[in-house]
């Protein structure tokens, strides 16, 4: 009881911290969730302020498919703002099956398509498609995944798309494991649609220092959450060591969308609990 009343009170001190160097106030919390289209209506009813879906699976409808889809989203009064997943495995990123004419072809189709839904975040997690093959050279494969940004970061421009970074945990890719290793890919780049994101999970499941945050600052464009026991939805505030990670966005003045990117046994009686933590996390000691 005692450690999880310091828990609480570590949550609620992360509120407080001043903002930083950065400046400006945050403005009104963006919670959303990553969903598939069939819970695009119970996000909306449970609260959130959007809804982010996989990219892969939208590049690979039908074009009926497809308008059904839009048509589905047109009805929302939430956005379909951001979609995860942005290159299936079979498009490569790296090793010596790199093609860029197939990668080219992709990306256009696929963010013409994001475009039309509305969405302003494409999250480049893609483990899979970025994965170096064994014997190949890792800075090669970083020079490639530079290459690679560098090329789509006009199309991104034109369809009016930030792309975003996120690194992944071990388990799930071998290369940009860490908000570091990822902040260090978005500064090689060089490029303003090509910005970093920060996913608890994965700072937590990698050891992380939350601070990395603060070091990216103004490169930092979304963020995704889940409860790292699990990967489920975060609800309470003594379930995980979350201040840091929320103090850090709070000094950098983030205004960016914060994703629940995790599994539920009980999406309508969860979502509102993970709104409502979130919500009070983002408030950054506003009154």
């Amino acid at each position: 009881m005692l450690s999880a009343m310091r828990a609480a009170a570590a949550f609620v001190l992360c509120l407080l911290v001043p903002l930083g160097a950065y400046g400006q106030a945050p403005g009104p919390a963006r919670i959303g969730v990553c969903v598939d289209p069939d819970r695009f209506e119970a996000a909306q009813a449970a609260g959130f302020d959007y809804v982010e879906t996989n990219a892969s699976k939208v590049a690979a409808l039908s074009e009926e498919e497809f308008q059904t889809l839009a048509a589905q989203v047109a009805r929302l009064r939430i956005p379909l703002a951001a979609s995860m997943s942005f290159i299936p495995g079979a498009v490569r990123l790296t090793g010596p099956d790199v093609d860029p004419a197939k990668q080219m072809t992709y990306v256009t189709g696929a963010l013409r398509r994001l475009k039309q839904l509305g969405v302003k975040v494409v999250v480049l997690g893609s483990g899979g498609a970025r994965r170096v093959p064994d014997g190949f050279s890792r800075d090669e494969a970083f020079a490639q995944l530079v290459d690679f940004l560098r090329r789509v970061a006009p199309v991104a421009r034109d369809n009016a798309i930030t792309i975003v970074v996120e690194p992944l945990r071990q388990q799930e890719t071998n290369i940009i494991n860490t908000a570091r290793e990822g902040l260090a890919l978005v500064k090689a780049v060089d490029r303003p649609e090509v910005r970093l994101l920060v996913d608890y999970y994965h700072l937590a499941a990698e050891g992380e220092n939350p601070d990395i945050i603060a070091e990216a600052g103004p490169l930092l464009a979304h963020a995704h959450i889940a409860n790292p026991k699990g990967r489920v939805f975060p609800l309470d505030a003594d379930e995980s060591p979350y201040a840091a990670f929320f103090s850090n966005l709070c000094r950098i003045g983030y205004q960016g969308r914060l994703s629940v990117e995790a599994s539920t046994t009980d999406f309508a009686a969860q979502a509102p609990r993970a709104i409502a933590l979130l919500r009070s996390a983002r408030a950054c000691g506003a009154k």
